[in-house]
């Protein structure tokens, strides 16, 4: 699987339901090569214009399940 394609998914926090976000980036461990954690683009706020949330990096061990059109992670705030 492609980055490109993960970026194409919604990412969805299991214990509660709601839409994060989507990718944007990824963090490479050097020594490596392997995928730390993915870079979310929080959800925009009213109109599109504000977020209430800056990028948030959800780390591959909190990755439940990718599917065919989102990603399942479980988040606790």
């Amino acid at each position: 699987m492609c980055l490109s394609e993960l970026q194409s998914k919604d990412v969805i926090n299991i214990n509660d339901g709601k839409r994060i976000g989507t990718i944007v980036d990824a963090r490479i461990e050097d020594s490596t090569g392997k995928i730390v954690a993915l870079v979310i683009e929080s959800k925009k706020g009213v109109f599109g214009f504000l977020s209430n949330r800056p990028e948030l990096e959800v780390f591959w061990d909190q990755i439940v399940k990718i599917g065919e059109d989102i990603i399942l992670v479980k988040l606790v705030y």
